[in-house]
Order: structure tokens, then sequence, then C-alpha cells
């Protein structure tokens, strides 16, 4: 690939000032931040956790990848389906608990897949994985991962969280303004910090409508239905039992408390039932065939931005994967969510010419730190469930966009029943949410998930459906 002179700062290149070196790197975390902690919102899984992760995973990349590649990792929505469907498995004695265990060893599989994948790549090359997941699969694939997820978006959207209330309309209309507003600041912000930071400034609006709204049903005499934020975290972090956890977050390192790291919790050993482990196998090594792919799909993207190839030269794909890989494996035992490539932080680097991996491991550095600060975690855990809902609204949208943008980017050509077919049935099956059950339908012993089953019935009429030779 040819490289031109259009960076301010290249891959080996570093900022000259301080200040410049942390302007820069606060940019990628505010670009990060609240698609990540989306994933724990939606999840419930422990907020500060997933953040420090994200900073974590992303130094194992970086190292791995022998500082050639500028990218940030953070927590993928791509497995909230199997992350949701993970925690229900149930528990020896605790079939009501949530299930940490399924879930640290599904992304612990997800990670090992990668690594699979990525020493195979680099002994026999990449054909063989173009032919098994051609872009007529992944596309629908990836459509189906976010048009799956629709139903809890609209759901979060519309309910009152503090209230304990189901339908309410004023939660919906401060999901719908951090939409609007995400939707605004994207599109008229361009070439400035508005377009970097939409969703940030999006939920930021929500929130403050939010906080209105609930302040004026309390001026007005408590009035339930006004009740959209629930201030109790912060009130009780300042509360009578203020003291250093307060501000540090030191509890994180405490076994079983609901804020620490999940690898701590060693109850969840004992409990777990594994003759489900094939079930947990068919939630999370079919998702991760399709993040591969995204993964790729992102890297090629960078490459272009930066003017390099790091898929077929440095670092190459077999490190990028490997890095993955390891940065899930690493991120799944400590907060049970899969690190992926963010199309955000791509962005702040196309947008900015700022392609310097020093200011990525700067960003995650100070990513790990943040996840220490009490006070900030326990405003995000403030954030209304109406308000995340309506950013999911486009988050969501944006996965299942992107499956569209890579069919039109390979140029699939709709006029041959092959692809009509292949696609037809992945989005069918994906979104009807055709699930195979073995054993008891009530408590299956296998569950295939819709993903998986789009997945490999598009895989099976690839290999059917050959392609006619035109007369």
């Amino acid at each position: 690939m040819e490289k031109e002179k259009n960076l301010v700062l290249d891959v080996e290149e570093n900022p000259k000032k301080v200040s410049e070196w942390l302007l820069f790197a606060i940019q990628h975390i505010l670009a990060m931040l609240v698609a990540c902690i989306t994933v724990p919102l939606l999840t419930g899984l422990p907020v500060a956790a997933t953040i420090i992760s994200a900073g974590i995973g992303t130094i194992c990349y970086i190292v791995i990848t022998k500082f050639k590649s500028p990218v940030f990792l953070s927590s993928s929505f791509a497995y909230l389906a199997p992350m949701g469907s993970a925690l229900t498995i149930g528990m020896i004695g605790n079939a009501t608990g949530m299930n940490y265990l399924a879930l640290i060893i599904g992304m612990i599989l997800v990670g090992l897949v990668y690594i699979i994948v990525s020493i195979v790549i680099k002994f026999v090359g990449t054909n063989w994985l173009n032919k098994l997941l051609p872009p007529i699969i992944v596309g629908p694939i990836i459509m189906v991962i976010g048009l799956s997820l629709a139903g809890s978006a609209v759901g979060n959207l519309t309910s009152a969280s503090a209230s304990g209330q189901g339908y309410n309309l004023i939660a919906i209309l401060c999901g719908l303004i951090a939409l609007f507003v995400t939707a605004l600041s994207s599109y008229y912000g361009k070439g400035k910090m508005a377009s970097l930071i939409p969703f940030v400034i999006g939920m930021g609006s929500g929130y403050i409508i939010a906080v209105l709204f609930t302040l004026f049903g309390y001026i007005i005499g408590k009035n339930e239905y006004f009740n959209i934020v629930n201030f109790s975290p912060l009130v009780e972090l300042f509360g009578d039992d203020f003291s250093l956890a307060s501000i540090i977050n030191y509890k994180i390192f405490i076994p079983n408390d609901t804020e620490s790291f999940i690898f701590l919790r060693f109850d969840e050993i004992s409990k777990f039932d594994w003759t489900t482990i094939t079930e947990v196998i068919a939630l999370f090594v079919p998702v991760s065939l399709v993040t591969i792919c995204e993964h790729i799909g992102d890297h090629k993207n960078l490459g272009n931005i930066i003017n390099r190839d790091l898929l077929n030269d440095e670092p190459g794909m077999s490190r990028t994967l490997l890095g993955d890989g390891v940065a899930t494996a690493v991120s799944g035992a400590l907060c049970g969510a899969a690190n992926t490539t963010y199309g955000e932080n791509v962005a702040v680097i196309g947008t900015t010419k700022i392609a310097s991996v020093k200011v990525v491991l700067l960003a995650a550095l100070l990513s790990i730190a943040i996840g220490f600060i009490t006070p900030f975690t326990a405003l995000l855990k403030t954030i209304p469930s109406c308000v995340t809902g309506g950013v999911s609204l486009v988050l969501y949208g944006f996965i299942a966009s992107s499956g569209v943008k890579m069919l039109i980017q390979e140029k699939i050509d709709f006029s041959k029943t092959k692809n009509i077919f292949i696609a037809s049935a992945i989005l069918v099956i994906g979104i009807g949410g055709l699930a195979l059950k073995f054993g008891d339908a009530s408590n299956p012993a296998i569950t295939i998930t819709s993903i998986a089953v789009s997945m490999i019935v598009g895989i099976a009429l690839n290999l059917v459906l050959k392609e006619k030779t035109a007369e």
C-alpha cells in the first residue's frame, strides 16, 4: 500500500507537549466511554470493572501487536444476547442468581477461538476463512445481531426504572431527546468536537432532562410518574457511611462484592452446573466467528486511514487476532464482557489524523485510572435505563447498518438467486428467534441460539447452492 504523508502524527510518532498528549488521549476515552458502559448498564455487570478491563485489554493488544496498530478495545455489543442467556443458565442451589461463571467461561472460549484462528492464519493464510465466511453470510449475520437487540432497546426506553413503573411517556421523551441530540451532534458537528463525542452529548442531554423531570415530580408532591432518575448510588456514597471507599474504589478487589472483578466471585464455582458447558459453547463460539469478521473489517478501515496494511504487513492478521483474543479472555475473566475494536475510536483517528499508538496507550492507562474513581462510577449508575435505551436505538442500529454497509462495499449482487436465499434465510431465522433445543424444551440440555442457527444455515446454503456457469 503506497504511503502518503496525510497524518498529523504517524503510528510511531508522539505529541510534543504533555497537554496535547492528554487532550488526544481524552478524545479516545470520550469516544468509547458511553458505548463501553452501556454494556454493563444493560446486563448488570460491574461498571468499574468494565472500564478498567477496556484499558487492560487495550494494553494487551498494543503489546502483542508490537506497537504497530493504534486500536482501542472495549466491551462488545455483539455478545449482548449470548451474555444475557449465559447469565440465566441455571446453577445448582442458585436458580435465581446470575451465572457469572458461565459468562467467564464463554468469554475465555471466545478468546481461545481468536487465538486458534490466529495460529492457523500464521501457518496457513486467510483464504480458508474468506471461503467459510464470505460477505453474503457475515453481512446479514451482523444485521441479525443488531436487530435482535431492538426489543431490549425499546424495553429500556419505555420504562421508568427509578420508580419501578412499566410503560412511561416521560421516560420515552427523555430517551428520544438523547436519541435526537446524538444524531444532531454527529450530523451537524462535522469537524468539531461534537462529532467525536455525539453519544456523550446525547446521553448527557437526556440525563439532564430526566433529572429536571425527577426534581419537578419531587416539587409537586413526590409524583412517582416523574421519578425517572434514581439518585441512591450517589446518596449512599456521600451519606453517613462516607469513607475512603467513597473516593477510591478499592472494593473492586473484595471477593463477591457487587463491584468486584467477576473472577473474584469464588462462590460461583461450587454452584456451576458443569453439564451446561455445551450450552455455553453453543452460545459464544458461533458469534466469535462473526466478530472475527468485524475485527477484519475495522482493521481494513483503519489501514486505509493511516495508509498501512495492518492485516498483511505489520503487525499482520495473526497478531491482531491474537491481541484481540487475549484481550477478550482477560477482559471476560475480569468483568464478563468481550473486548472488540471500536469504530468510534477509528473515527477519532480518521478525523484528527492522529494515529500515534502512544496516545492510545495513554488513553488505556487513563481508562484504568477512571475505573477506580468511585464518584464517577456512582454517577454512571444513576443514568436511567430510558436514556441508555434511547441511545441504544442508534447503537444497535449501527450494528445492523454496518452489515448493510459490508454488503454494499463488497458489491454483493442480489440479482443472483443464491444470494437472496442465503440472506433471506439468515435474516428470518435470526430475527425470528429460531433456536434449537435438545432435551426437555423447558430445561434443555443444549440450546443453539438463533444467531448460531442462522449462521449454520447460511454456511450450509452457501455450500449447497453452487454458482451457475454463465451460458
